[in-house]
């Protein structure tokens, strides 16, 4: 069997830190086929495939901004798993091999995203954890990859991590006060005291960051005239639990893409007596930072 691409040492970071990056995981062919397929969903020569989300970003919405092309107008696709191209991604062998280091051999899908983050608007995502979206415990058993297509710097707007966030709890979220905020983009409350400890995920095209769904993380504006995109998945093992009170998410099914029932759809245990509520978590209020 092919050693992995993450390392003992990797490994043992991600426990301590919450996060760790794979070098050079994807190679440029791969890369430069789902910007393509990004280009050609948004500018109308392939119809977005059923249940995918195209998202232009609030200040395009709203006409604070007029962008330069269709590309300038979107912020990001969500849920492109039945793009056969974009697709590709989710079920890259480069990436399962890693996502197996994490949460075991037999791996779902539950969430997918292309980030575009055109010039000329605020485009932040304020510091939160990712496993406010999702439905499924452990949190142990659930990791999200990151890859970016194109250079990713500090001034495009990079992800930001705090090491060794992922170690408490679910925090409370809220909608930050800030003029111009895309839908869903919530940030975790109260974690001034956080922001010096950042670090920013500058990475080159095809560098990959696997991060636990309990990380505080995000991202800062794209100050270039370019744009900054990643694609990026969150997968969990097939034991895992649905703790959520609501018994459904958006209709969403979630896939098997790699171990004994791969192709087949998660059917796992629901704690039906639950009272979480993903919503008792957010809240409007305080005010929230950024990556910046």
């Amino acid at each position: 069997m092919p050693e992995s691409p993450i390392s003992d040492e990797m490994l043992a970071g991600y426990e301590k830190d919450g996060y760790t990056v794979a070098r050079g995981l994807l190679d440029a062919a791969d890369l430069e086929r789902w910007t393509e397929r990004l280009a050609d969903i948004v500018d109308g020569r392939v119809e977005p495939s059923e249940g995918m989300l195209v998202m232009k970003d609030v200040m395009v919405v709203k006409g604070h901004v007029q962008p330069n092309s269709k590309l300038e107008a979107i912020a990001k696709i969500q849920d492109y798993e039945r793009d056969p191209v974009l697709d590709t991604y989710t079920t890259h062998p480069s990436v399962l091999d890693c996502v197996e280091r994490f949460v075991g051999r037999d791996v779902m899908t539950i969430h997918t995203m292309l980030i575009n983050k055109p010039p000329n608007v605020d485009g932040r995502h304020p510091l939160h954890q990712d496993l406010l979206y999702f439905p499924f415990r452990p949190a142990d058993k659930i990791v999200a990859s990151w890859t970016a297509l194109q250079p990713v710097t500090r001034e495009m707007g990079c992800l930001v991590v705090v090491p060794g966030s992922h170690r408490g709890g679910l925090l409370q979220h809220e909608n930050p006060d800030w003029e111009h905020l895309n839908a869903g983009y919530f940030g975790a409350r109260n974690v001034d005291d956080e922001l010096e400890k950042r670090v920013h995920l500058e990475m080159d095209p095809g560098d990959t960051a696997f991060f636990h769904p309990m990380l505080l993380h995000g991202s800062g504006r794209n100050r270039t005239q370019g744009f900054r995109r990643a694609i990026s998945a969150h997968y969990s093992s097939v034991d895992v639990r649905w703790e959520w009170s609501q018994q459904q998410f958006f209709g969403r099914n979630y896939r098997v893409v790699r171990g004994a029932r791969s192709g087949q759809f998660w059917d796992g245990e629901r704690m039906e007596e639950s009272t979480i509520n993903p919503l008792d978590y957010v809240s409007l209020g305080n005010k929230s930072d950024s990556g910046d």
